[in-house]
Protein backbone atom coordinates (compact mmCIF):
# COMPACT_ATOMS: atom_id res chain seq x y z
CA UNK A 1 0.00 0.00 0.00
CA UNK A 2 1.12 3.50 -0.66
CA UNK A 3 1.28 4.46 2.97
CA UNK A 4 3.30 1.52 4.16
CA UNK A 5 6.54 3.38 4.71
CA UNK A 6 5.09 5.40 7.51
CA UNK A 7 4.04 2.30 9.38
CA UNK A 8 7.60 1.66 10.50
CA UNK A 9 9.06 5.11 9.88
CA UNK A 10 8.22 8.24 11.82
CA UNK A 11 4.95 6.72 12.93
CA UNK A 12 6.84 4.52 15.38
CA UNK A 13 8.89 7.49 16.62
CA UNK A 14 5.80 9.31 17.92
CA UNK A 15 5.54 8.77 21.66
CA UNK A 16 1.96 9.00 22.87
CA UNK A 17 1.07 10.12 26.37
CA UNK A 18 -0.15 7.37 28.67
CA UNK A 19 -3.73 8.63 28.49
CA UNK A 20 -3.75 8.44 24.68
CA UNK A 21 -2.12 5.03 24.70
CA UNK A 22 -4.70 3.70 27.14
CA UNK A 23 -7.56 5.17 25.11
CA UNK A 24 -6.30 3.54 21.90
CA UNK A 25 -5.70 0.24 23.67
CA UNK A 26 -9.20 0.19 25.13
CA UNK A 27 -10.76 1.09 21.78
CA UNK A 28 -8.81 -1.60 19.93
CA UNK A 29 -9.62 -4.18 22.60
CA UNK A 30 -13.33 -3.35 22.41
CA UNK A 31 -13.35 -3.62 18.61
CA UNK A 32 -11.41 -6.89 18.77
CA UNK A 33 -13.80 -8.38 21.35
CA UNK A 34 -16.85 -7.40 19.27
CA UNK A 35 -15.25 -8.93 16.19
CA UNK A 36 -14.42 -12.12 18.07
CA UNK A 37 -17.98 -12.35 19.40
CA UNK A 38 -19.26 -11.96 15.84
CA UNK A 39 -16.93 -14.66 14.55
CA UNK A 40 -18.14 -17.07 17.23
CA UNK A 41 -21.84 -16.22 16.95
CA UNK A 42 -21.92 -16.37 13.15
CA UNK A 43 -19.47 -19.23 12.70
CA UNK A 44 -20.45 -21.87 10.13
CA UNK A 45 -21.77 -25.06 11.69
CA UNK A 46 -21.56 -27.18 8.56
CA UNK A 47 -24.64 -27.98 6.54
CA UNK A 48 -25.82 -30.46 3.97
CA UNK A 49 -24.90 -28.36 0.94
CA UNK A 50 -22.93 -31.26 -0.55
CA UNK A 51 -26.00 -33.50 -0.32
CA UNK A 52 -28.06 -30.76 -1.96
CA UNK A 53 -25.60 -30.58 -4.85
CA UNK A 54 -25.75 -34.33 -5.33
CA UNK A 55 -29.55 -34.23 -5.32
CA UNK A 56 -29.42 -31.67 -8.12
CA UNK A 57 -27.09 -33.93 -10.10
CA UNK A 58 -24.12 -31.59 -9.71
CA UNK A 59 -20.76 -33.35 -9.24
CA UNK A 60 -18.81 -32.60 -6.08
CA UNK A 61 -15.70 -34.75 -6.66
CA UNK A 62 -13.02 -33.82 -9.20
CA UNK A 63 -9.79 -35.62 -10.12
CA UNK A 64 -6.96 -34.87 -12.54
CA UNK A 65 -6.19 -36.93 -15.61
CA UNK A 66 -4.08 -36.81 -18.78
CA UNK A 67 -5.44 -37.04 -22.33
CA UNK A 68 -4.15 -40.21 -24.01
CA UNK A 69 -6.13 -40.04 -27.27
CA UNK A 70 -8.83 -38.03 -29.02
CA UNK A 71 -11.25 -39.61 -31.50
CA UNK A 72 -14.64 -38.90 -33.03
CA UNK A 73 -18.06 -39.98 -31.85
CA UNK A 74 -19.61 -42.44 -34.34
CA UNK A 75 -22.12 -40.72 -36.63
CA UNK A 76 -21.77 -37.31 -34.96
CA UNK A 77 -20.08 -34.16 -36.25
CA UNK A 78 -16.59 -33.90 -34.65
CA UNK A 79 -17.37 -30.26 -33.82
CA UNK A 80 -20.22 -31.46 -31.61
CA UNK A 81 -18.75 -34.58 -30.00
CA UNK A 82 -15.38 -36.22 -29.52
CA UNK A 83 -14.28 -39.39 -27.77
CA UNK A 84 -11.59 -38.50 -25.26
CA UNK A 85 -9.44 -41.18 -23.66
CA UNK A 86 -8.10 -40.03 -20.29
CA UNK A 87 -5.63 -41.74 -17.98
CA UNK A 88 -6.51 -40.91 -14.38
CA UNK A 89 -3.60 -39.64 -12.28
CA UNK A 90 -5.66 -39.16 -9.10
CA UNK A 91 -8.85 -40.46 -7.52
CA UNK A 92 -10.26 -43.95 -6.94
CA UNK A 93 -9.32 -45.11 -10.44
CA UNK A 94 -5.78 -43.73 -10.46
CA UNK A 95 -3.70 -45.32 -13.24
CA UNK A 96 -6.74 -46.55 -15.16
CA UNK A 97 -8.04 -45.19 -18.46
CA UNK A 98 -11.57 -43.90 -18.99
CA UNK A 99 -13.28 -42.88 -22.22
CA UNK A 100 -15.81 -40.07 -22.23
CA UNK A 101 -17.79 -38.15 -24.83
CA UNK A 102 -17.03 -34.46 -24.71
CA UNK A 103 -16.68 -31.28 -26.72
CA UNK A 104 -13.03 -30.31 -26.31
CA UNK A 105 -11.68 -27.53 -28.49
CA UNK A 106 -7.98 -27.68 -29.42
CA UNK A 107 -7.37 -30.62 -27.11
CA UNK A 108 -3.84 -32.04 -27.16
CA UNK A 109 -2.41 -35.45 -26.34
CA UNK A 110 -0.64 -35.26 -22.98
CA UNK A 111 -2.72 -32.31 -21.77
CA UNK A 112 -3.89 -32.42 -18.16
CA UNK A 113 -7.62 -32.16 -17.59
CA UNK A 114 -10.04 -32.21 -14.65
CA UNK A 115 -12.60 -35.01 -14.56
CA UNK A 116 -15.80 -34.87 -12.51
CA UNK A 117 -16.61 -38.10 -10.69
CA UNK A 118 -19.97 -39.41 -9.52
CA UNK A 119 -19.58 -42.25 -7.02
CA UNK A 120 -23.23 -43.33 -7.37
CA UNK A 121 -23.06 -47.16 -7.62
CA UNK A 122 -26.30 -47.21 -9.63
CA UNK A 123 -24.62 -45.40 -12.51
CA UNK A 124 -22.94 -47.47 -15.24
CA UNK A 125 -19.17 -47.23 -14.97
CA UNK A 126 -18.84 -45.38 -18.28
CA UNK A 127 -21.06 -42.55 -17.02
CA UNK A 128 -19.30 -41.93 -13.72
CA UNK A 129 -16.68 -39.66 -15.25
CA UNK A 130 -17.20 -36.49 -17.27
CA UNK A 131 -14.62 -34.08 -18.65
CA UNK A 132 -15.12 -30.95 -16.52
CA UNK A 133 -12.33 -28.57 -17.59
CA UNK A 134 -8.69 -28.13 -18.41
CA UNK A 135 -6.25 -28.34 -15.49
CA UNK A 136 -5.08 -24.80 -14.79
CA UNK A 137 -3.67 -25.35 -11.32
CA UNK A 138 -0.02 -25.58 -12.50
CA UNK A 139 -0.29 -22.22 -14.28
CA UNK A 140 -1.99 -20.62 -11.30
CA UNK A 141 0.62 -22.06 -8.94
CA UNK A 142 3.54 -20.66 -10.92
CA UNK A 143 1.81 -17.31 -11.27
CA UNK A 144 1.23 -17.18 -7.50
CA UNK A 145 4.90 -18.02 -6.89
CA UNK A 146 6.00 -15.29 -9.32
CA UNK A 147 3.73 -12.80 -7.57
CA UNK A 148 5.11 -13.72 -4.14
CA UNK A 149 8.71 -13.46 -5.37
CA UNK A 150 8.04 -10.03 -6.88
CA UNK A 151 6.41 -8.76 -3.70
CA UNK A 152 9.21 -10.07 -1.47
CA UNK A 153 11.96 -8.84 -3.83
CA UNK A 154 10.63 -5.30 -3.64
CA UNK A 155 9.22 -5.21 -0.10
CA UNK A 156 11.61 -7.69 1.60
CA UNK A 157 10.33 -8.35 5.13
CA UNK A 158 7.51 -5.88 4.53
CA UNK A 159 6.59 -7.94 1.47
CA UNK A 160 6.49 -11.08 3.61
CA UNK A 161 4.20 -9.27 6.06
CA UNK A 162 1.96 -8.17 3.20
CA UNK A 163 1.66 -11.75 1.97
CA UNK A 164 0.80 -12.92 5.48
CA UNK A 165 -1.93 -10.29 5.61
CA UNK A 166 -3.24 -11.43 2.23
CA UNK A 167 -3.22 -15.03 3.41
CA UNK A 168 -5.13 -14.12 6.57
CA UNK A 169 -7.73 -12.28 4.48
CA UNK A 170 -8.23 -15.29 2.23
CA UNK A 171 -8.55 -17.59 5.24
CA UNK A 172 -11.31 -15.39 6.69
CA UNK A 173 -13.18 -15.37 3.37
CA UNK A 174 -12.84 -19.11 2.72
CA UNK A 175 -13.17 -20.46 6.26
CA UNK A 176 -15.74 -18.03 7.66
CA UNK A 177 -17.47 -15.68 5.20
CA UNK A 178 -18.60 -18.07 2.49
CA UNK A 179 -19.50 -21.05 4.75
CA UNK A 180 -21.44 -18.80 7.13
CA UNK A 181 -23.50 -17.30 4.30
CA UNK A 182 -24.14 -20.77 2.88
CA UNK A 183 -25.30 -21.81 6.36
CA UNK A 184 -27.99 -19.14 6.14
CA UNK A 185 -26.42 -16.55 8.44
CA UNK A 186 -27.37 -12.92 7.66
CA UNK A 187 -24.96 -11.91 4.84
CA UNK A 188 -24.75 -8.30 6.01
CA UNK A 189 -23.67 -9.24 9.53
CA UNK A 190 -21.27 -11.87 8.19
CA UNK A 191 -19.73 -9.32 5.82
CA UNK A 192 -19.38 -6.72 8.58
CA UNK A 193 -17.65 -9.17 10.92
CA UNK A 194 -15.49 -10.50 8.08
CA UNK A 195 -14.45 -6.99 7.06
CA UNK A 196 -13.48 -6.17 10.65
CA UNK A 197 -11.47 -9.38 11.01
CA UNK A 198 -9.74 -8.80 7.67
CA UNK A 199 -8.94 -5.20 8.61
CA UNK A 200 -7.38 -6.31 11.91
CA UNK A 201 -5.31 -9.03 10.26
CA UNK A 202 -4.24 -7.12 7.15
CA UNK A 203 -3.34 -3.85 8.86
CA UNK A 204 -1.50 -5.24 11.88
CA UNK A 205 0.28 -8.04 10.01
CA UNK A 206 1.32 -5.76 7.15
CA UNK A 207 2.13 -2.55 9.01
CA UNK A 208 2.86 -3.72 12.52
CA UNK A 209 1.18 -2.92 15.82
CA UNK A 210 1.36 0.80 16.46
CA UNK A 211 -0.58 4.08 16.55
CA UNK A 212 -0.58 4.49 12.77
CA UNK A 213 -2.06 1.04 12.13
CA UNK A 214 -4.66 1.64 14.84
CA UNK A 215 -5.71 4.97 13.33
CA UNK A 216 -5.97 3.31 9.91
CA UNK A 217 -8.05 0.52 11.45
CA UNK A 218 -10.64 2.87 12.92
CA UNK A 219 -10.70 4.96 9.76
CA UNK A 220 -11.40 1.77 7.79
CA UNK A 221 -14.12 0.58 10.15
CA UNK A 222 -15.79 4.00 10.15
CA UNK A 223 -15.84 4.14 6.35
CA UNK A 224 -17.25 0.60 6.18
CA UNK A 225 -20.08 1.56 8.52
CA UNK A 226 -20.93 4.40 6.14
CA UNK A 227 -20.74 2.05 3.15
CA UNK A 228 -23.05 -0.40 4.89
CA UNK A 229 -25.62 2.29 5.68
CA UNK A 230 -25.54 3.87 2.24
CA UNK A 231 -25.60 0.46 0.58
CA UNK A 232 -28.61 -0.71 2.59
CA UNK A 233 -30.52 2.47 1.73
CA UNK A 234 -29.63 2.16 -1.98
CA UNK A 235 -30.68 -1.50 -2.15
CA UNK A 236 -33.98 -0.66 -0.46
CA UNK A 237 -34.75 2.34 -2.67
CA UNK A 238 -33.71 0.53 -5.87
CA UNK A 239 -35.77 -2.50 -4.80
CA UNK A 240 -33.18 -5.00 -5.92
CA UNK A 241 -34.39 -8.59 -5.87
CA UNK A 242 -30.98 -10.24 -6.01
CA UNK A 243 -32.31 -12.65 -8.66
CA UNK A 244 -31.00 -10.91 -11.76
CA UNK A 245 -28.12 -13.27 -12.53
CA UNK A 246 -27.99 -16.99 -13.29
CA UNK A 247 -25.65 -17.46 -10.32
CA UNK A 248 -28.27 -15.99 -8.00
CA UNK A 249 -30.95 -18.30 -9.37
CA UNK A 250 -28.65 -21.26 -8.82
CA UNK A 251 -27.96 -20.11 -5.23
CA UNK A 252 -31.71 -19.80 -4.66
CA UNK A 253 -32.17 -23.45 -5.65
CA UNK A 254 -29.13 -24.63 -3.72
CA UNK A 255 -29.71 -22.57 -0.58
CA UNK A 256 -33.23 -21.13 -0.37
CA UNK A 257 -32.46 -19.73 3.09
CA UNK A 258 -29.73 -17.42 1.72
CA UNK A 259 -30.72 -13.73 1.68
CA UNK A 260 -29.87 -12.66 -1.87
CA UNK A 261 -30.46 -8.95 -1.23
CA UNK A 262 -28.18 -9.18 1.77
CA UNK A 263 -25.65 -10.89 -0.46
CA UNK A 264 -25.50 -7.75 -2.60
CA UNK A 265 -24.66 -5.68 0.47
CA UNK A 266 -22.08 -8.22 1.62
CA UNK A 267 -20.34 -8.07 -1.74
CA UNK A 268 -20.36 -4.27 -1.61
CA UNK A 269 -18.65 -4.18 1.79
CA UNK A 270 -16.02 -6.80 0.99
CA UNK A 271 -15.34 -5.27 -2.43
CA UNK A 272 -14.71 -1.79 -1.02
CA UNK A 273 -12.53 -2.96 1.88
CA UNK A 274 -9.24 -3.27 -0.02
CA UNK A 275 -9.42 0.22 -1.49
CA UNK A 276 -10.53 1.75 1.80
CA UNK A 277 -7.68 0.38 3.88
CA UNK A 278 -5.20 1.60 1.25
CA UNK A 279 -6.60 5.13 1.64
CA UNK A 280 -6.66 5.01 5.45
CA UNK A 281 -3.09 3.73 5.74
CA UNK A 282 -1.89 6.45 3.38
CA UNK A 283 -3.67 9.23 5.26
CA UNK A 284 -2.50 8.04 8.68
CA UNK A 285 1.05 7.68 7.41
CA UNK A 286 1.05 11.14 5.84
CA UNK A 287 -0.21 12.82 9.00
CA UNK A 288 2.32 11.04 11.23
CA UNK A 289 5.13 11.98 8.82
CA UNK A 290 4.00 15.60 8.84
CA UNK A 291 3.98 15.65 12.62
CA UNK A 292 7.45 14.10 12.77
CA UNK A 293 8.76 16.69 10.31
CA UNK A 294 7.11 19.58 12.13
CA UNK A 295 6.57 18.82 15.85
CA UNK A 296 4.91 22.20 16.40
CA UNK A 297 2.11 21.50 13.87
CA UNK A 298 -1.40 21.84 15.30
CA UNK A 299 -4.39 19.62 14.59
CA UNK A 300 -5.66 22.15 12.06
CA UNK A 301 -2.28 22.28 10.30
CA UNK A 302 -2.09 18.48 10.11
CA UNK A 303 -5.67 18.11 8.85
CA UNK A 304 -5.22 20.80 6.20
CA UNK A 305 -1.96 19.33 4.90
CA UNK A 306 -3.24 15.74 5.09
CA UNK A 307 -6.37 16.56 3.12
CA UNK A 308 -4.30 18.11 0.33
CA UNK A 309 -2.57 14.76 -0.13
CA UNK A 310 -5.85 12.88 0.32
CA UNK A 311 -7.58 14.74 -2.50
CA UNK A 312 -4.97 13.58 -5.01
CA UNK A 313 -5.07 10.01 -3.72
CA UNK A 314 -8.84 9.73 -3.65
CA UNK A 315 -9.17 10.88 -7.25
CA UNK A 316 -7.10 7.97 -8.55
CA UNK A 317 -8.50 5.44 -6.08
CA UNK A 318 -12.14 6.12 -6.98
CA UNK A 319 -11.25 5.66 -10.64
CA UNK A 320 -9.52 2.37 -9.76
CA UNK A 321 -12.60 1.12 -7.91
CA UNK A 322 -14.93 2.11 -10.75
CA UNK A 323 -12.75 0.39 -13.38
CA UNK A 324 -12.55 -2.77 -11.25
CA UNK A 325 -16.34 -3.07 -11.10
CA UNK A 326 -16.72 -2.08 -14.76
CA UNK A 327 -14.20 -4.70 -15.82
CA UNK A 328 -16.04 -7.41 -13.91
CA UNK A 329 -19.32 -6.51 -15.61
CA UNK A 330 -17.84 -5.80 -19.07
CA UNK A 331 -19.07 -8.97 -20.84
CA UNK A 332 -22.61 -8.33 -19.62
CA UNK A 333 -22.52 -4.65 -20.65
CA UNK A 334 -21.31 -5.64 -24.12
CA UNK A 335 -24.14 -8.14 -24.42
CA UNK A 336 -26.75 -5.57 -23.42
CA UNK A 337 -25.34 -2.87 -25.71
CA UNK A 338 -25.27 -5.27 -28.66
CA UNK A 339 -29.02 -5.73 -28.27
CA UNK A 340 -29.39 -2.05 -29.27
CA UNK A 341 -30.73 -0.97 -25.91
CA UNK A 342 -30.24 2.64 -24.84
CA UNK A 343 -27.68 3.52 -22.18
CA UNK A 344 -30.48 4.34 -19.76
CA UNK A 345 -32.11 0.97 -20.31
CA UNK A 346 -28.81 -0.83 -19.84
CA UNK A 347 -28.11 1.07 -16.60
CA UNK A 348 -31.62 0.36 -15.35
CA UNK A 349 -31.25 -3.41 -15.63
CA UNK A 350 -30.68 -4.90 -12.19
CA UNK A 351 -27.40 -6.62 -12.99
CA UNK A 352 -25.80 -3.39 -14.20
CA UNK A 353 -27.54 -1.21 -11.61
CA UNK A 354 -26.07 -3.36 -8.83
CA UNK A 355 -22.56 -2.68 -10.15
CA UNK A 356 -23.32 1.03 -10.40
CA UNK A 357 -24.53 1.09 -6.80
CA UNK A 358 -21.42 -0.78 -5.67
CA UNK A 359 -19.17 1.70 -7.46
CA UNK A 360 -20.95 4.81 -6.17
CA UNK A 361 -21.38 3.61 -2.59
CA UNK A 362 -17.80 2.32 -2.49
CA UNK A 363 -16.64 5.66 -3.85
CA UNK A 364 -18.55 7.57 -1.16
CA UNK A 365 -16.98 5.36 1.51
CA UNK A 366 -13.53 6.11 0.09
CA UNK A 367 -14.21 9.83 0.10
CA UNK A 368 -15.44 9.68 3.70
CA UNK A 369 -12.39 7.67 4.78
CA UNK A 370 -10.04 10.54 3.89
CA UNK A 371 -11.29 13.27 6.28
CA UNK A 372 -12.22 10.72 8.96
CA UNK A 373 -8.78 9.11 9.07
CA UNK A 374 -6.96 12.42 8.59
CA UNK A 375 -8.77 14.03 11.52
CA UNK A 376 -8.30 11.02 13.80
CA UNK A 377 -4.58 10.78 12.92
CA UNK A 378 -4.15 14.51 13.49
CA UNK A 379 -5.76 14.33 16.93
CA UNK A 380 -3.57 11.38 17.95
CA UNK A 381 -0.38 12.80 16.42
CA UNK A 382 -0.85 16.26 17.96
CA UNK A 383 -0.64 14.65 21.39
CA UNK A 384 2.60 12.86 20.63
CA UNK A 385 6.25 13.70 21.14
CA UNK A 386 8.83 12.65 18.53
CA UNK A 387 12.43 11.48 18.72
CA UNK A 388 13.45 14.84 17.25
CA UNK A 389 12.09 16.80 20.22
CA UNK A 390 14.39 18.01 23.04
CA UNK A 391 14.93 15.62 25.92
CA UNK A 392 13.60 18.10 28.46
CA UNK A 393 10.30 18.28 26.57
CA UNK A 394 10.11 14.49 26.54
CA UNK A 395 10.88 14.44 30.29
CA UNK A 396 8.11 16.99 30.87
CA UNK A 397 5.60 14.78 29.07
CA UNK A 398 6.62 11.77 31.13
CA UNK A 399 6.23 13.78 34.33
CA UNK A 400 2.76 14.91 33.27
CA UNK A 401 1.85 11.30 32.43
CA UNK A 402 2.98 10.15 35.86
CA UNK A 403 0.78 12.80 37.49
Amino acid sequence: MSGSHGAHGHGDELHLPAVSRRALTIAVAAAAVLTLIGLVALRPTGGDEVDALEELGIPTAFHDGVIEAIGTCPGIDPLECQLVEVRMIAGPDEGETVVVEALIVDGRIGERVVMSYDPNPDLPEEFRYQLADRARKPVLTWLAVAFAVAVIALGRWRGVSALLGLGASLIVLIAFTVPSIVDGRPPVLVAAVSASAIAFAALYLTHGIGPMSTVALFGTLGALVLALGAGWLSVELARFSGLASEDALFIRVLGPEIDLRGLILAGLVIGALGAIDDVTVTQASVVFELKASNPSATVTDLVRSGLRVGRDHIASTVNTLALAYAGAALPLVILLVETDQSLGTVANSEVVAVEIVRTLVGGMALVAAVPLTTWLAAVIASDAATDDEPEEFDDLRRALDDD
